[in-house]
């Protein structure tokens, strides 16, 4: 009998340490990569934590073998084979059973007790067509698994679109010929230039086997209330005033793919990230002058130039969790697309060519530097404060913009360059363009995005880029028709909003 009960006693206190290392196991399993890392989660400080963890675990398994060797001397008489004739001949057993309770308790404490991090995935609120498909998940319940494998049960606000300050219900500055329901001033041709100032690449965080090397990271977000202004470029006497809005829509349909074929003709996936397009429903890898032509478009007038620039996603859902480039996160349409072409601060603006191709930013800017990047990241209600190299954080009821201006300086010959870039360059700070090129309309593409509360969206990238900001980038190829694009024209150099 007293050998049944020590190895019942026994076979407890083995299940307690299976069981701690279950748990131990579960939560080490593959961390999810799409939770937003803190950017004071180096190497070393990650290391130190996994130390102490491990730490922790071990004494609590010295623990569960001392008490049992505690007992034995604190009960002598059980050793010497004397048994109390009132004692429960099943109290042994209880006893291995309360004290295995117990330390898989102590364990679910001390996990409960740890860090989390990840945040619920939350539908759009906006509800539009495209997001049908999806049921909404309820904010206060809904989790996800956190970098580090646990589930968050904290709850995220989505932005309303309702509580846009811009007074505009549904967010979309498409609504009017400017592109901006608000009397602001950046949607002005004379007093929105681009971004003022260099963008400089965030640090990146972490090395080779850290879970947070994905990026982004907390230091490449901003408050939008934290961005100066931008200086405001006037336009000169001889200069165009008016613009022209191309409406193509938000990529409704799901157009998407990796591809670019203007830096990276018949490769398939060689953008390593995902587009949306609007405008030329033919667009793919594979694309030329003559299937651009024979295409249908989601433009109206008959403009079948196509606009493609890399998705958002919303990086505290783990869905495409498989991507080899690590774009993981739930994919976000924007709430409006404003494709405005403006004129020049010092002249008037010529004609483009027919399959003019023309790009702005740089994709990896995070590892070449930020001599070629545009990127313009801003909230509604705030456009004139444009963030160069950080993800903006706007207030409930105001959307993330995304602004990016191309390049309007033309050398009047050719439709590419090698670099895809001298062919057609930025105007001076003045506005001006340089001696030898032409003023044709600048295209500035906005963006606008209901996110979560909070750094919880990322753009698509390059995976050595790490989701950095700066990489933001957008491709435009004019496939207007020549008298579609003699109205923009006239448009713009008569001072009209069309």
């Amino acid at each position: 009998m007293r050998r049944s009960r020590r190895m019942a006693a026994a076979m407890s206190a083995l299940a307690v340490t299976a069981s701690g290392l279950v748990s131990a196991a579960v939560i080490g399993v593959g961390p999810a990569r799409a939770d937003i890392c803190d950017s004071a989660d180096s190497p070393s400080q990650q290391e130190q934590r996994d130390q102490n963890q491990r730490r922790d675990f071990d004494q609590r398994n010295r623990n569960g073998r001392n008490q049992g060797q505690d007992r034995d001397r604190r009960f002598p008489d059980r050793n010497q084979g004397r048994q109390d004739p009132n004692q429960d001949p099943n109290q042994d057993q209880g006893q291995g059973q309360d004290q295995g309770q117990g330390q898989g308790q102590d364990q679910q404490d001390a996990d409960q007790q740890a860090p989390q991090g990840g945040g619920a995935a939350v539908a759009d609120p906006a509800g539009s067509p495209d997001d049908t498909a999806r049921a909404p998940e309820p904010e206060e319940s809904a989790t996800v698994q956190s970098r580090r494998g646990r589930p968050d049960p904290r709850p995220t606000r989505t932005q309303d679109p309702n509580d846009d300050p811009t007074g505009n219900p549904t967010g979309d500055p498409t609504d009017n010929p400017t592109g901006n329901p608000t009397d602001d001033p950046t949607d002005d041709p004379t007093q929105s230039p681009p971004p003022q100032g260099t963008a400089s690449p965030s640090p990146t965080q972490g090395g080779a086997g850290n879970d947070c090397d994905l990026g982004p990271f907390t230091a490449d977000f901003v408050n939008i209330r934290q961005v100066q202004p931008v200086n405001q470029v006037r336009i000169g006497r001889d200069g165009s005033r008016g613009s022209f809005v191309s409406r193509c829509g938000t990529n409704q349909n799901r157009h998407h793919n990796p591809d670019n074929f203007i830096v990276a003709p018949g490769v398939s996936n060689g953008a390593h990230h995902l587009h949306d397009y609007v405008g030329n429903l033919s667009t793919d890898a594979f694309s030329t002058d003559e299937s651009l032509a024979a295409a249908g478009t989601t433009c109206r007038l008959g403009d079948k130039s196509t606009y493609f620039w890399p998705v958002i996603r919303d990086r505290r859902s783990n869905e495409n969790a498989d991507d080899p480039d690590g774009n993981v996160g739930r994919l976000l349409l924007p709430r409006a697309a404003t494709l405005q072409f403006r004129g020049n601060a010092t002249d008037d603006v010529v004609a483009m060519p027919r399959f003019l191709r023309i790009i702005t930013g740089d994709a990896k800017a995070g590892t070449n530097g930020g001599a070629n990047a545009k990127a313009g990241w801003s909230c509604s209600g705030f456009q004139n404060r444009i963030s160069p190299g950080k993800y903006t954080l706007c207030p409930r009821g105001s959307q993330v913009l995304r602004i990016l201006d191309f390049p309007s300086c033309w050398d009047g010959q050719n439709t590419d360059s090698a670099n895809h870039r001298t062919h057609v360059v930025f105007p001076d700070q003045n506005g001006a363009c340089p001696q030898g090129t032409r003023a044709v309309p600048q295209l500035r593409m906005t963006l606008a995005y209901n996110v979560p509360q909070g750094p919880s969206y990322a753009v698509d990238a390059f995976p050595e880029q790490k989701h950095n900001p700066v990489t933001d980038h957008g491709d435009f190829v004019n496939v207007m028709p020549d008298r579609l694009m003699q109205t923009v024209v006239s448009c713009i150099n008569r001072g009209r909003r069309c």
